[in-house]
């Protein structure tokens, strides 16, 4: 089963990005094997439509949860017609926030936050 991180940088020790749409890139952890890849969040630096073009490339990637900060509502529309469970995750690294995935301590996102909420 693999999932999806939101990260600052692109290792396993990088802190979690608290902006799903904004953020430079997503790890995909696989639980079972321990591997992870590292994808280049291409619609970070779009003017318009990042949480779109970011959640059609989480459901390409085949996961099957999130884990970020907050979602918009235009990302959580395009999260949710692929079937991707979101959870919000701790100010901590990426290691940590999949250790508690697994346990189950992590809060699902089931509310979006306000549009245009993580531009800066």
């Amino acid at each position: 089963m693999k999932v999806a991180i939101t990260a600052i940088s692109g290792s396993m020790d990088s802190q979690l990005e608290q902006r799903f749409g904004r953020a430079e890139f997503f790890i995909i952890a696989d639980l079972e094997s321990g591997e992870y890849e590292v994808i280049d969040n291409k619609a970070a630096s779009e003017t318009g439509g990042a949480g779109i073009q970011a959640g059609q490339t989480i459901i390409n990637s085949g996961v099957v949860a999130l884990i970020t900060g907050n979602v918009g509502p235009n990302s959580m529309r395009v999260l949710n017609s692929g079937n991707i469970k979101m959870f919000r995750g701790q100010k901590d690294t990426i290691e940590k926030n999949i250790e508690l995935y697994k346990e189950g301590k992590l809060e699902e996102i089931v509310d979006s936050v306000a549009s245009h909420f993580g531009m800066r």
